[in-house]
């Protein structure tokens, strides 16, 4: 019997018995399989979740009750059960089911995060809002995986989420990294659910009050049971750190038993207080293929095969491939040289270093504020830290990056993978503030490489910078063919000339094979536009920039980040600084937060094709500029949000 397709609200979950249940569990797992396999997303995470979220569905009403899941790629199996199942066939695209919680989806999604150890923080606030409003008929339950804990914001919530008495919130702890078959068990579930109730409570308090009111022996007698009673379940459950921030815990329980979770997560909801249940679930349980994947137990996949979890489209040699490669050449040469990264050692490409140097090879967790921080400590211990994270992580550090790093004149590395637009992933995964941001850092060192050899001759000079921060990005995806320059001086690579000096045009990475493009298109409309790449883009090469500017009537600018504070930004007020009278322009991203869909689609929705840019290009020397004509300002000021 088909149960999935009966499921179109988590209400349908109540009427069904445990075995029509574990059946359903089958068959969300087998539609997962087929539906990521086509698309790609995060499969393993979700085959670990299913009975997990069944039961959290089953025992609290969502959207009354409000489920918050950290880091949000877990999802997937919420989303099937609130009835979006069909939006499947087109999972992180365009008309299709976002990869994360999405607001505009369903009532059920409230919080829109894929970054680590947030969402505590805001279950803390959602259970306070209602508290403070006398709303006593809904629970917030925060669904938090074992990693998330790494994470300083997670410890900061839980830390004032155990002091509040009252605080209708339940976190529910998804462990699928380690195993405690040992404390799954009788003696474990009866202490864990004995230590929760209020009638322990209640016998506790009044057991303390009669012993200490006893002379001599009572408040030793207390405290040696009391202590002895923790003691015992410290040995068969690992409660004790909760516990001790004074939060109620209950497990661990087993993450695919249902009835077992059932019964957990309802004693949990009638303590009426903050309670952490600890269930132990599988990753990528049910689909051989990732339990058989050590390193990443299919975290993310791309499109595969479904029986076999082998991709079915080969990719070519990608940024990260030559970053990995590079790094691991330059650790042979500087001994001095360790790789950092938070929870990333795959995806950045670091684990080729780690098998070379595990010893200079150091993952922090999910912690980019720390791993900033520590490399700030290693440098001025006397090494080189590379850390590498996607682009969308340093935001999470950039405190860090500003005062302990860059004020500390730190010779850190920062080596940014993804920057730019990311596509499937969604907005809050794009890379597309990094230079805006690092552009307020007093003395750090941005270069922005255009090819694979690029990302190899610069990756090297960085590593010399010993007195300031240094930081290399690079977008997401396959390297594109070395783009060698024809000339170089002061800093600049020509990579275009043309035949009238009409417009300079300033390549910023990996756009330098668009704007070749869009300048040979314009060549053959009669407008001459010459393409340079900075190469470091900060600082910039300032005096070649200038001296080649008097010469052009335009300069034009192309950024793959936010225009808002981006290059052009920076350029143009250089150049109003030097007294440098001409138009600056800028082709980049608009000051907004960017839907998922494919890479390609998103850039052509903003106008970053060859096609388009040239159109713009010949536009702008024939003066005809309209809002819906171009997209390039035509002020004077890069300063400003692009018109569309």
């Amino acid at each position: 019997m088909n149960f999935l397709p009966r499921i179109k609200s988590p209400s349908d979950l109540a009427r069904m018995s445990t075995d029509e249940l574990n059946a359903l569990s089958g068959e969300i797992r087998e539609f997962l399989i087929e539906k990521v396999s086509k698309t790609g997303g995060h499969l393993g995470p979700n085959l670990g979740v299913v009975e997990l979220t069944i039961a959290i569905h089953r025992v609290f009403h969502s959207p009354h009750d409000v489920v918050v899941f950290d880091t949000g790629h877990q999802s997937y199996v919420h989303k099937i059960l609130t009835g979006r199942a069909t939006s499947f066939e087109k999972l992180r695209q365009r008309g299709g089911v976002s990869g994360y919680p999405s607001r505009s989806e369903s009532d059920h999604d409230v919080v829109e995060n894929s970054h680590a150890s947030t969402a505590l923080s805001w279950a803390d606030g959602i259970a306070r809002g209602f508290m403070v409003q006398g709303v006593k008929d809904r629970t917030v339950v925060a669904v938090v995986g074992d990693g998330s804990l790494t994470g300083g914001m997670a410890w900061e919530a839980l830390n004032n989420i155990a002091a509040s008495e009252g605080l209708r919130l339940v976190i529910v702890v998804n462990d699928n990294e380690r195993s405690y078959s040992p404390t799954i068990g009788g003696v474990a579930t009866y202490l864990s659910t004995l230590r929760a109730t209020k009638g322990y409570e209640k016998f506790l308090d009044w057991g303390k009050g009669v012993l200490e009111r006893t002379p001599v022996v009572g408040h030793p007698i207390y405290e040696t049971l009391h202590g002895f009673k923790k003691g015992i379940k410290d040995i068969v459950a690992p409660q004790g750190m909760f516990e001790d921030l004074g939060l109620k815990y209950l497990g661990p329980v087993d993450g695919h038993d249902i009835e077992a979770l059932e019964k957990a997560l309802i004693q949990a909801k009638k303590f009426e207080g903050p309670v952490l249940v600890h269930a132990i679930t599988e990753k990528g349980r049910g689909h051989a293929p990732a339990i058989n994947d050590e390193a990443e137990k299919f975290h993310a996949v791309g499109v595969v095969d479904p029986e076999t979890g082998e991709p079915l489209s080969k990719s070519g040699r990608t940024w990260t491939n030559v970053f990995a490669d590079a790094l691991v050449e330059i650790g042979k040469k500087r001994t001095d040289v360790v790789a950092v990264t938070a929870a990333m050692l795959g995806p950045t490409g670091l684990d080729k270093f780690q098998r070379e140097f595990p010893d200079r090879t150091f993952d922090v967790g999910i912690a980019e504020q720390h791993a900033t921080t520590s490399a700030a400590g290693m440098a001025y211990a006397g090494l080189h830290p590379v850390v590498a994270v996607y682009s969308t992580f340093l935001n999470r550090a950039f405190d860090q990056l500003l005062l302990d790093v860059g004020l500390h004149k730190a010779g850190v590395t920062f080596v940014l993978d993804r920057a730019g637009i990311t596509g499937d992933d969604g907005p809050s995964h794009h890379g597309i503030w990094d230079l805006a941001l690092t552009g307020i850092v007093p003395n750090i060192h941005v270069a922005a490489p255009r090819d694979g050899k690029r990302l190899e001759e610069l990756l090297s000079e960085a590593v010399e910078i010993s007195h300031a921060p240094s930081m290399i990005r690079f977008p997401k995806g396959g390297v594109a063919a070395d783009l060698p320059a024809f000339e170089s001086r002061q800093g600049l690579d020509l990579l275009y000339r043309g035949e009238s000096p009409d417009i300079v045009l300033i390549s910023v990475g990996a756009m330098a094979h668009l704007a070749v493009e869009a300048a040979a298109g314009a060549y053959r409309e009669g407008v001459g536009v010459t393409v340079v790449d900075p190469r470091w883009v900060k600082p910039l090469p300032i005096e070649a920039l200038s001296n080649m500017a008097t010469r052009y009537s335009h300069c034009v600018v192309i950024e793959d980040g936010i225009s808002h504070a981006g290059i052009a930004s920076t350029l143009s007020e250089q150049f109003r600084a030097r007294n440098i009278e001409i138009p600056i322009h800028s082709i980049g991203v608009p000051l907004t937060y960017i839907e998922h869909s494919k890479r390609g689609e998103i850039l052509e929705d903003l106008g970053l094709t060859s096609q388009n840019i040239t159109r713009q290009l010949v536009t702008l020397m024939s003066g005809s500029i309209t809002p819906e004509a171009t997209r390039l300002h035509v002020d004077g000021s890069a300063d400003r949000k692009p018109s569309r």
